[in-house]
């Protein structure tokens, strides 16, 4: 997940087609609608149903993998999602909110508007009869009416690093902390790092810091790098790192530096960084995650649910899982966010908010 604000120069459209003055259309490939017993009225009575997914963090895989998920478990029901992400600027982001308003998508899903700005403007497309899901967004959502709040479980995310970082370097551990404030999951994320450290007085944070940028990774192995030769051997047993970019940067820091001695504890897992575990002699042992995919999937379900005029949470918080270098290590295959469910059991796979109107749509469009 990323769950940072990452400022880029360049904006990256997702899905091709895209015009230049916002939020990506696909809508010009629409899938032929078909017929199917037992919709709810509002879905029947739709021609074609459109949504659209607006993300204000990009340029990671993370990204990727979220949009990805969205747009398989909408078309695998024959609707047309849309994508956008506006690579971390402020401004582009809340242009194609706007943008989505104006082209009357049946839905929206919003995800990292972590700003005020974007309570107000997702009170306004409530007020016009628009559903909303948010994922990752400010906390203010969860008193607009209406709206659905999801988010990685953060708190049992950094409550499993954590642990398993305690377990294996023990209670009185010597702790680099990557980290950045000022955004939902992080501070959700610190909050449990601190009763950490309360509960294990025993610990020491040798130092902290992060940066939330477009080349993240590069900047944190730089930093880590730094910091390296500030603290010999024995001073710095891990580094718990609250986002994979960070642990990226770290991972190629510490084999750099062939400090060996020092491991990382993560959070957030895509294609590239289980690649980073299972290389020989990585200092990345584990890192605790929710599916991309699955959450992107579970979105365009709650939103699904809104468009058809049934019940939905104001938040849902999805269920985090440990990855841990061992289990990978087991694996008689390298391991790729695919066949990951082989070692994390249930990895990718959740039946929440899908209803059997849903499954009859799969069942008419399965190709």
């Amino acid at each position: 997940m990323k769950t940072l604000i990452i400022s880029l120069l360049a904006m990256v459209l997702v899905v091709t087609g895209c015009s230049t003055g916002g939020s990506s259309d696909s809508s010009k490939g629409t899938t032929e609608k078909k017929v199917v017993e037992g919709l709810p009225d509002s879905i029947k009575n739709k021609d074609n149903i459109k949504v659209m997914v607006i993300r204000k963090i990009g340029g990671d895989d993370h990204t990727a993998q979220f949009l990805a998920g969205a747009k398989q478990e909408g078309e695998s029901m024959g609707i047309t999602v849309d994508t956008y992400t506006a690579n971390g600027d402020t401004a582009k982001f809340h242009d194609a909110i706007a943008q989505a308003v104006d082209k009357k998508y049946d839905g929206i899903i919003i995800s990292h508007g972590d700003d005020a700005a974007t309570v107000d403007e997702v009170k306004k497309i409530v007020d016009k009869g628009i559903p909303v899901v948010t994922f990752d967004s400010n906390d203010g959502l969860k008193n607009v009416p209406g709206v659905t709040l999801t988010s990685q479980d953060d708190e049992e995310l950094a409550r499993q690093t954590l642990d398993n970082l305690i377990k294996e370097k023990g209670e009185n551990a010597k702790i680099v902390y990557l980290w950045v404030d000022g955004f939902p999951p992080m501070v959700r994320r610190n909050n449990v790092y601190q009763e950490v450290l309360k509960k294990y007085p025993g610990i020491v944070e040798v130092e902290r810091f992060g940066v939330a940028a477009g080349d993240t990774s590069v900047q944190t192995q730089n930093a880590v790098s730094a910091m390296l030769t500030k603290h010999k051997k024995g001073e710095i047993d891990a580094v718990f790192a609250a986002w994979d970019a960070f642990a990226i940067g770290a991972t190629r820091a510490i084999k750099e530096a062939g400090r060996d001695e020092i491991q990382i504890y993560g959070i957030d897992v895509s294609n590239s960084d289980l690649q980073l575990m299972q290389e020989k002699g990585s200092p990345w042992v584990s890192t605790a995650a929710v599916d991309p995919k699955m959450i992107g999937a579970v979105n365009v379900r709650i939103l699904l649910n809104k468009i058809a005029g049934e019940e939905t949470p104001a938040t849902y918080d999805l269920e985090a899982n440990l990855i841990t270098q061992d289990k990978l290590k087991d694996s008689k295959d390298p391991v790729n966010m695919v066949n990951l469910a082989n070692i994390v059991p249930g990895w990718g796979q959740t039946d929440a908010f899908m209803t059997d109107w849903m499954k009859a749509l799969k069942d008419a469009y399965k190709k």
